[in-house]
């Protein structure tokens, strides 16, 4: 299962963990997806979307 938004296609982030002794390490900042019933074309799907696109409304939600 891809950590990829259906809706913007956002995907996960690379960086590092920093310690107090300024220490790096990798690290992956992961998107905030939920699954979602949603009206795509006209049909109810489950697709996974970020809380962005839930937040301003690019998702119609299927009743």
């Amino acid at each position: 299962m891809a950590r990829v938004c259906d809706i913007c296609g956002k995907k996960p982030m690379a960086g590092n963990h920093v310690s107090h002794a300024h220490n790096r390490a990798p690290r992956r900042f992961l998107p905030n997806l939920q699954k979602v019933r949603a009206m795509v074309e006209g049909n109810v799907k489950r697709i996974q979307v970020c809380t962005n696109c839930i937040k301003s409304g690019r998702v119609r939600k299927a009743a």
